[in-house]
């Protein structure tokens, strides 16, 4: 009798490893999940693999520069004694609890500008830099030729280019010492030090530019603009470029800046709403621009009556609640996973 050696079977390009077997691959997929707080912690329950890739802390942080420029819009910060009290406004299981992001303070706190996750904090004598999702903090000494005894100080923060990660940030500084002079400065947690101050006088009689201390900055391209007066928000207008938002009676109107060949600007309206008829409002209502969030776009308007949420392009009204009490709303945006 004669014995026949059984050949090895060759492995077929059919009987690969399946593709979600392949870790890089899976973090990939994985990677392009919606921003949602809820998108990761659905993913986990998967199985063991799957939880241990989507909270490991190196890809969360690229899971977070991969969404920065597309974050949703958790809620919003309300000024409070000794706190920053941060309320929801997403709907479960995406609604993040209230106590997780509120800060807490020794004392009176006011908030300079959000961006990218970041929250600017000016806490006399000094500033802060605060993550809510993280819990990190970064204080910063004033710059010298700043005197928070006698300037009008306003600032704005942003994470730095896509290259440096998440880790790194830069702080705006600028302020007026009572119509004499506007100055600026840029703060760089990468060198950890203030950069050249930058100084203009102020014509005689302008007391616009004092303004520039009290609203909040948006970014557009790679500049940051603040509003000197009027009833309007700097905007992101569709399509990229710079937008207002202006409010008289119940009618919004959305402008765009336009540039021509020759580089001539100047400023086209766009939409006209008619902002009684979606948001129900009585004769005696009026409107208030209560805060801008760039990345969705959207504003808070205040009725005297109600706050509403109204997202600009496409448009989308929301009612959070009733409230005849004015207040300070600063609507936050970050990329951030429930159970985190």
């Amino acid at each position: 009798m004669t014995s026949h050696r059984r050949r090895p079977l060759l492995r077929s390009r059919s009987s690969a490893a399946p593709p979600l077997d392949d870790d890089d691959l899976l973090s990939e997929i994985l990677l392009r999940l919606p921003p949602l707080p809820s998108s990761l912690p659905r993913a986990s329950a998967v199985c063991k693999r799957w939880r241990c890739l989507a909270y490991n802390p190196a890809f969360s942080r690229r899971f977070r520069l991969h969404h920065r420029r597309n974050p949703p819009l958790l809620g919003y910060f309300r000024a409070g004694i000794p706190k920053l009290c941060f309320q929801p406004t997403m709907a479960a299981p995406n609604r993040v609890p209230p106590g997780r992001l509120s800060l807490k303070f020794n004392s009176y706190v006011r908030v300079l500008g959000r961006r990218h996750g970041l929250v600017l904090i000016l806490e006399w004598p000094q500033l802060l830099v605060c993550d809510p999702v993280t819990g990190h903090q970064h204080r910063l000494a004033y710059p010298p030729e700043f005197d928070p005894d006698n300037s009008l100080i306003n600032g704005a923060v942003l994470r730095s280019a896509a290259g440096a990660g998440d880790v790194h940030f830069q702080v705006v500084l600028v302020g007026s010492d009572y119509e004499k002079k506007l100055l600026a400065c840029v703060y760089s947690s990468e060198t950890g030090v203030w950069g050249t101050l930058i100084s203009t006088p102020i014509p005689s009689g302008n007391s616009l530019c004092t303004r520039v201390c009290w609203e909040h900055a948006v970014l557009v391209g790679d500049s940051l603009y603040w509003i000197l007066a009027g009833r309007f928000t700097v905007m992101r207008a569709e399509g990229g470029g710079l937008g207002l938002l202006s409010v008289s009676g119940f009618t919004a109107q959305i402008w765009k800046r336009k540039t021509d060949f020759d580089g001539v600007t100047s400023w086209g309206m766009g939409a006209t709403v008619e902002l009684d008829k979606r948001l129900s409002m009585d004769s005696e209502d009026y409107l208030d621009i209560e805060g801008y969030a760039e990345d969705n776009n959207l504003v808070f308007l205040w009725t005297g009556r109600s706050l509403f949420t109204v997202k600009l392009e496409p448009l989308q009204c929301n009612k959070l609640f009733d409230t005849n009490n004015r207040a300070c709303y600063y609507p936050f945006e970050a990329v951030y996973a429930t159970g985190t």
